[in-house]
């Protein structure tokens, strides 16, 4: 099997490295640190065709595929970390299923500006009482005239802060067979929200409020009867986080593979140490193993047959090599690569948050496992006590 780009693949990573390369490395180190959203560079990349890669030309989109979009976030993180989270946002996740489900009213409305990188959406799943159980979530709408009334809170929503339209998860009724989604926009009354929280990594997000917010007809995406269609778009999603967690290991190896040459001690260069030599090899290793596994992923959903086994797989694989790598660089370039002068300690960061993000490892292995004996696991305790009844 031949796991090499393709022509136009390779013409493709070489355009969008010359443009990271060329208009982001150099305030790579400043947009880290920085909590505004980068809108400067998100309009430079709708210029460029980085926004809207897999979404069809008839939708306002690129009309590229999957792997294209992989190779976008791992060339552009190359030269600025936290850039490629603007790929992902723009390609994976909320903005993807909108761009496969949305009426053309609501594509006009809503996937217009996000494109052209002037706006922000983000996916408002998560609630206190609901986040690997996600269909226990509680928010709800109810109907009101030929629109909806809704209620209920969210938290640790990605880009909450700075998001201008939310694709919120809601029960339409009891069961599962009711949840589906409405867009809420920013603005909106009854639509506040909670004080800001930092993540470990930087980011923050805040709790998210619905308070009898009134939800026109044509701002329900998916009605009852679409939590299968959600929750294959999320899955699809992980390919994008998967992305981001190898690219910024990858960086960070990159960068101690650069301090091991140059840096000295004891009158010889870092890397002349058998010690450190085994550590790049064994990061090269679980970087090259986690990027054949995120190609296998990426490749499948492009031929129509996207695995949520592949995917899981991909993910955990790719969570824990960009962390393991990460943390390793980090170690190797002892106070160097822990100080904030460094994007090292930065990736360590990031990375150790998407192994929690879109789908914790621990559920994940759990799905593989029961890919493996080819049967269900439930984890629901009233379904797990029929069971050993």
């Amino acid at each position: 099997m031949d796991f090499s780009l393709t022509e136009e693949q390779t013409l493709f990573r070489d355009a969008v490295r010359s443009f990271a390369e060329r208009h982001l490395a150099a305030g790579a180190l400043a947009r880290a640190h920085a909590n505004a959203y980068p809108w400067d560079v998100a309009e430079m990349m709708a210029e460029q065709g980085l926004i809207g890669i897999t979404a069809s030309e008839e939708n306002g989109g690129i009309g590229g595929t999957l792997m294209d979009a992989v190779i976008a976030i791992q060339e552009v993180a190359r030269s600025c970390p936290r850039s490629a989270d603007v790929v992902q946002a723009g390609n994976f996740g909320a903005i993807r299923v909108l761009a496969q489900y949305a009426s053309p009213e609501q594509r006009e409305r809503y996937l217009k500006p996000l494109f052209a990188g002037k706006g922000l959406i983000s996916v408002a799943m998560t609630e206190p009482g609901a986040g690997s159980a996600v269909t226990e979530l509680q928010a709800s709408v109810k109907p009101d005239g030929k629109g909806f009334r809704l209620n209920g809170s969210k938290i640790f929503t990605t880009h909450g802060t700075h998001a201008t339209v939310f694709l919120v998860y809601v029960r339409f009724g009891p069961g599962t067979g009711n949840i589906g989604s409405v867009l809420v926009e920013r603005g909106m009354e009854g639509f506040t929200f909670g004080g800001q929280v930092p993540f470990l990594s930087g980011e923050e997000w805040n709790p998210l409020f619905f308070d009898n917010v009134y939800i026109p007809p044509e701002n329900v995406l998916l009605g009852p009867g679409g939590f299968k269609k959600q929750i294959s778009g999320f899955n699809v999603e992980r390919i994008g986080n998967s992305s981001r967690a190898l690219a910024l290991g990858r960086y960070a190896y990159e960068t101690a593979r650069e301090h091991a040459l140059t840096r000295r001690q004891f009158g010889r260069a870092l890397a002349e140490f058998q010690g450190l030599q085994w550590k790049f090899a064994e990061m090269k290793i679980q970087l090259d193993a986690a990027q054949l596994l995120l190609y296998r992923a990426a490749a499948s959903a492009d031929r129509g047959f996207p695995s949520a086994e592949e995917t899981a797989i991909a993910k955990v694989a790719c969570n824990r090599a960009g962390f393991n790598v990460a943390n390793e660089a980090m170690q190797v370039m002892g106070g160097a690569g822990y100080s904030q002068d460094s994007l090292v300690e930065y990736c360590f960061r990031r990375t150790r948050g998407w192994m929690i993000a879109g789908g914790a490892i621990e559920i994940l292995l759990n799905r593989i496992a029961e890919h493996v004996f080819d049967r269900t696991f439930p984890q629901r305790a009233e379904t797990r006590a029929k069971e050993t009844a």
